[in-house]
């Protein structure tokens, strides 16, 4: 397994970050780069420009209308994004229901769904969570009762990321009470447009309303709104949430994170003494730039298990747990730094055209908000407590 890049790879790595130097909007980036509040149309905006260029799905295939990537070239294409303070392509289309729809969608739901998704026509969400049923999925209670011509949804949906932008969710639902509880659940295709949905927001630590409850009654649902067979949804569940853990390891995001920490140790001191200097501080980010190292090397172990053709097992896993946890540290870090700039924290300060008293520390400001937004990357997708489950059933056999 040789994980050395070759001279194609490293070219491509050089195209890529030529066009994000020369094609991100600088509006986008001073956002991204500085941690503040990246809004609907800058995701559209961003993913519409890389869809123009033909890079707009990185790991769909060509039959698709996508790049037809190897995992490699992948990867370098978000890293290099990543770092140069792109905003990050909305995983719920292009990276979960899109790979979905290729393999178990029929070819009407392929053809009209996944050009809009390219382009971010439509903006997906995710119903998968409920009250009572988070990392235990089969344990849903929202039911779709089939009619003649229609599914009739009620129930609740909760943590629902980006509901206020979305106008398609696709959600589990429960179709069947017969056998184990995961024989009964099927995956479904809703407007959130429908007569019978009420998105309610819900407030996060970072003073953001990204995450939501979705509240459906009697939504009545088309029939071809069906992905796959009734009843057939746990198989697609556990298809979808493998691409989803995979990203969250976010290697590209902790690369950016760590870049980020650099710079500010540099410009902030502690008794006249760049913190970069201080010997405390400086032993903890040896530390955390070993650990992200390490992480790459995981992700291109990974890869190459990808492209050798070899069946996945924990690996997203604990890539998903690693990732999660690196990130977190590096907010702690970058929370360090900035001190008492960084608290409290205001949620004026999270635009580009922010002023007043604090406006010259306005940069560290935000550090808070990304502080405690960074502590749910250890939640969804699966919390890294079952994920250490899952690794020691793969591993251990326990």
């Amino acid at each position: 397994m040789d994980l050395r890049p070759t001279s194609e790879e490293e070219a491509f790595r050089r195209e890529v970050r030529e066009f994000v130097a020369e094609r991100l909007p600088d509006d986008i980036r001073r956002k991204v780069l500085g941690f503040l509040r990246v809004e609907r149309e800058d995701y559209v905006r961003w993913q519409r420009i890389l869809a123009t260029r033909g890079w707009g799905a990185p790991g769909w295939p060509v039959a698709f209308g996508g790049c037809g990537w190897n995992a490699v070239r992948r990867n370098i294409f978000e890293e290099e994004c990543f770092v140069a303070g792109a905003p990050r392509q909305m995983p719920f289309g292009l990276s979960m229901i899109a790979p979905v729809l290729m393999k178990f969608g029929t070819p009407a739901q392929q053809q009209h769904f996944l050009p809009r998704i390219l382009t971010m026509d439509d903006w997906w969400c995710q119903g998968y969570s409920e009250p009572g049923a988070g990392s235990d999925l089969a344990s849903l209670k929202t039911r779709a009762l089939r009619r003649a011509d229609h599914y009739v949804v009620t129930g609740q949906k909760t943590w629902t990321s980006f509901a206020q932008w979305a106008n398609w969710m696709f959600a589990l639902v429960r179709t069947g009470t017969d056998g184990k509880p995961q024989q009964g659940i099927s995956l479904l295709l809703i407007r959130m447009d429908s007569p019978g949905i009420t998105v309610r927001p819900i407030k996060t630590l970072d003073g953001g309303f990204d995450v939501n409850e979705v509240f459906l009654e009697d939504v009545e649902v088309p029939l071809d709104g069906l992905v796959g067979e009734q009843d057939g949804g746990w198989t697609i569940a556990k298809y979808l949430l493998g691409h989803e853990r995979t990203a969250i390891a976010g290697l590209g995001m902790c690369k950016r994170l760590l870049r980020r920490l650099k710079e500010i140790a540099r410009e902030q001191t502690k008794r006249g003494v760049p913190l970069v200097d201080d010997p405390r501080f400086r032993d903890k980010l040896s530390k955390i730039e070993i650990d992200v190292h390490a992480h790459e090397w995981a992700l291109a172990r990974l890869v190459s298990l990808e492209q050798s053709g070899q069946g996945l097992g924990a690996e997203p896993s604990m890539l998903k747990v690693r990732g999660s946890e690196i990130q977190a540290e590096l907010g702690e870090l970058l929370m360090e730094c900035a001190g008492p700039y960084a608290v409290p924290h205001l949620e004026d300060a999270l635009s580009l055209d922010h002023a007043g008293p604090t406006a010259g520390v306005a940069e560290l400001n935000p550090l808070a908000g990304l502080y405690l937004d960074l502590r749910k990357v250890a939640i969804y997708g699966g919390t890294n407590e079952i994920q250490r489950g899952l690794i020691g059933k793969s591993v251990v056999g326990v």
